[in-house]
């Protein structure tokens, strides 16, 4: 079992972002706040363009992926002490149907609906999404579920359910494959 605990406060590179940073803030060359680069996610490489949108401009930045565990990555992001994203896998049976078992708690994260062409099945919701791939584990028919919620940034809603699908549609493949869940 991997247990990390990281700060990262490596600032975004790029002078166009930071003065949309910073005229968004309201103090063109006034903030100290920093905007932030996230290289990985549960101990897996993911393009930092996809989880910029999820976190608003602050002081620090902790990623805390010490909660995983065998067959089940998780980590948490952090912006100044407050959850901005939360990111779980879990190789399950292939029997089961997490999509339709999830339902509820999907409607509770706002306006679930189907999304194309991701895995086998995709649900993407206001504050939170999930997906279901078939594959093969261990040489057991399985399936990989990756779920990410605790989204509330960028404020605007159509904003934030695309950047969730695009996170989501880049990320399944590449932790099922760290996982070894062979589609």
């Amino acid at each position: 079992m991997r247990t990390t605990q990281k700060d990262l406060t490596m600032p975004a590179r790029g002078a166009a972002l930071l003065a949309v940073v910073a005229v968004a803030a309201g103090a063109v060359g006034c903030s100290s706040q920093k905007t932030f680069e996230v290289p990985e996610l549960c101990g897996r490489k993911v393009d930092s363009a996809l989880v910029a949108p999820f976190l608003p401009a602050g002081d620090t930045l902790k990623v805390d992926d010490g909660i995983s565990a065998p067959e089940q990555p998780r980590c948490q992001v952090y912006v100044d002490g407050d959850l901005h994203l939360y990111v779980r896998g879990n190789i399950d049976k292939a029997d089961f149907d997490p999509l339709k078992a999830t339902e509820r708690s999907m409607r509770r994260l706002g306006s679930p609906a189907p999304a194309e062409g991701i895995g086998d099945g995709a649900t993407i919701a206001d504050h939170g999404a999930m997906a279901v791939q078939k594959c093969t584990y261990n040489g057991e028919k399985s399936q990989y579920i990756l779920e990410i919620d605790g989204v509330d940034h960028p404020k605007d809603t159509a904003e934030r359910r695309k950047a969730l699908e695009k996170l989501l549609r880049a990320h399944l493949p590449v932790i099922m494959e760290a996982e070894g869940c062979r589609p």
